[in-house]
């Protein structure tokens, strides 16, 4: 059996904290065993390689969170990447593709998809294997997972089977699927043995195979990538599940929460600050995230949720925290922090001036042995102030060694690439007629590579 977990989301539920390079399952404000941050997505791959599953997963994402997931996870893990953002059909198809004609798995392998993020015990993960069997016994073409409710919740979707007379293993032969109800319709489903619907499901490699040639896409994953956009993005719920008749579900018991939104999130935190700051002792049920160089003080406020970065400032009361969605739908900007797979920066400032011309301003901080590709760019030039530690610098083939103090000028056209000898500092200014990431035309990833070329006429 193969594992996929789906890692996207716009980062808009979340904000200020999440962006579009930096969704929820990303944040680091949960605690592991060892009492250090965690992320969603650290945790749960915790979880995998904790009940042995995590040789036999993946994680299938968008171009912009690779990084940021080897990153957390380290280079080793297996990614299957979208060439573009799309709905969960186009990646799950893309995955089927990738499966099959990349990493060999025959068509006859269970395949279970399940969100990157659920906030689960271990037995959760006992009952995604059991979705195996459960398809054997069963016959059926889709398996999926449904949570038991602890109570008429209007947040989630919900899985209705045919009857309670459940088969061999306890599955359920399902009838319908209602999408968020209103309280009074949450009750009658509940009474009708009704599931919370938590995204996981499963099917035969060659299932899905199927449906892709009956709508004449490829099913080698380099020539779905390359028509990739012309996939409609639709959900796969839409697409498939709905429209197969021969489903059965798998009940789960065990606990499962969907931290999606900041109330949410907030419950399962171990402190109520984090960051630089002061929460009062009358601020009863406050929370505090800062990821500020600045202190806030909170002085006797009961029930909000603070949270700063450098994407901005969010007050908000508890209850009232879902509508940030909504609130921010028009609201457009730059990620102003993100993640790489060697390191991070936060953009200190930005400035586009009425003649055309861009100013970008970035605090830029990579992990000793770490590097950042060989590239060069058309639109902008930099200008690199190093402000601690050490580092090896390539210009144009040229290797040169730098330290705190020194400044490194990078004209448009230039090739160059930086190697931390140490955990390193640098303020980078870029200047240019367009900022953007098109601009960065990279020619090598890997140091070894890079340093090879200074060799080369």
């Amino acid at each position: 059996m193969k594992l996929v977990l789906l890692s996207g989301g716009s980062g808009k539920r979340l904000w200020p904290l999440s962006n579009d390079s930096r969704s929820k399952q990303f944040l680091k404000v949960l605690e592991s065993p060892a009492g250090e941050p965690e992320s969603m997505v650290q945790r749960v791959w915790r979880q995998l390689q904790e009940t042995g599953m995590a040789e036999s997963s993946y994680l299938a994402t968008g171009r912009s969170q690779v990084e940021m997931i080897q990153s957390q996870l380290g280079g080793e893990v297996p990614i299957i990447v979208e060439p573009e953002r799309r709905d969960t059909f186009p990646a799950i198809a893309l995955t089927a593709a990738y499966l099959y004609s990349v990493a060999g798995v025959s068509p006859s392998e269970t395949v279970a998809i399940l969100p990157v993020d659920p906030y689960v015990e271990s037995s959760f993960f006992d009952t995604v294997l059991q979705l195996e069997s459960t398809m054997l016994e069963s016959g059926a073409n889709l398996a999926l997972m449904g949570v038991v409710p602890e109570h008429a919740s209007e947040k989630y979707g919900y899985i209705i089977p045919t009857s309670a007379e459940a088969g061999a293993s306890g599955y359920l032969q399902v009838s319908h699927f209602q999408e968020k109800p209103d309280r009074k319709q949450a009750e009658e489903l509940i009474s009708r043995n009704a599931l919370w619907n938590c995204g996981v499901f499963a099917f035969r490699l060659g299932y899905l195979l199927d449906i892709l040639q009956r709508k004449g896409l490829p099913l080698n994953y380099e020539e779905l990538q390359k028509q990739y956009k012309l996939l409609a993005s639709i959900s796969f719920d839409y697409e498939v599940v709905e429209k197969e008749e021969n489903i059965v579900v798998q009940p789960y018991a065990g606990f499962w929460k969907d931290l999606g939104t900041w109330n949410t999130l907030t419950e399962e935190m171990t402190s109520n600050h984090v960051g630089k700051g002061f929460v009062t002792a009358d601020s009863e049920g406050t929370c505090l995230i800062n990821e500020l160089d600045i202190p806030i003080t909170v002085i006797g406020a009961k029930d909000l949720i603070i949270a700063a970065s450098p994407d901005g400032i969010l007050v908000t009361h508890k209850a009232e925290s879902p509508r940030i969605k909504e609130v921010l739908k028009s609201f457009e900007q730059r990620p102003m922090y993100e993640e790489r797979r060697w390191g991070h920066y936060k953009v200190i400032d930005y400035v586009k001036y009425a003649e055309g011309n861009e100013v970008l301003t970035k605090r830029i901080f990579i992990s000793e042995g770490k590097n950042i590709s060989y590239q060069l760019h058309h639109k902008r030039s930099e200008i690199w102030t190093i402000v601690s530690g050490e580092a090896s610098i390539v210009l144009n083939e040229k290797m040169h060694n730098v330290k705190a103090g020194d400044v490194v000028r990078i004209p448009e056209g230039t090739k160059h690439a930086i190697l931390a000898l140490t955990d390193m500092e640098f303020i980078e200014v870029q200047t240019g007629s367009e900022l953007v990431e098109e601009d960065n035309i990279r020619i090598t990833l890997d140091w070894e590579d890079i340093a090879l070329q200074q060799f080369i006429s």
